[in-house]
């Protein structure tokens, strides 16, 4: 082997270690970590909006209980509204793809339950003021 192969290798071998050093691990996939709890915690609240919302409107269509489901379609959109901006939230701070940790799969899903919760929270305060 010549001096200039030894070189270069060492060279390769000593830059592919700088830019391997330089990037985070993985986080291993039973590891809560601080983006992957926000992602959760943003898409149980939107989860608890799109239930809220259900019920609201099945209420305010009269299918269960009396009341028109006002107050419970307040509560699913505000819900609704806070699940999805934690979920953008935790969309927009990731530096990594799927499996990195940083929680970018559950804030996609908290962003859409969000979103749904906010849209059966809109149609039932639609139909508590039709109705009401």
């Amino acid at each position: 082997m010549s001096v200039r192969f030894v070189i270069a290798m060492a060279e390769a071998a000593l830059v592919e270690g700088v830019e391997l050093a330089a990037r985070p691990d993985p986080a291993s996939a039973y590891t809560l970590t601080a983006g992957r709890l926000w992602s959760l915690v943003a898409a149980l609240l939107g989860l608890a909006g799109v239930v809220i919302g259900g019920l609201a409107l099945a209420r305010s269509a009269g299918r269960i209980g009396t009341g028109t489901g006002r107050r419970g379609a307040i509560v699913a959109l505000a819900a609704g509204l806070a699940g999805a901006v934690g979920g953008g939230l935790v969309v927009a701070a990731a530096d990594g793809g799927p499996g990195t940790g940083y929680g970018i799969v559950g804030g996609f899903v908290a962003l859409a339950v969000g979103l749904i919760a906010m849209a059966l929270g809109g149609l039932a305060l639609a139909r508590s003021r039709r109705t009401g």
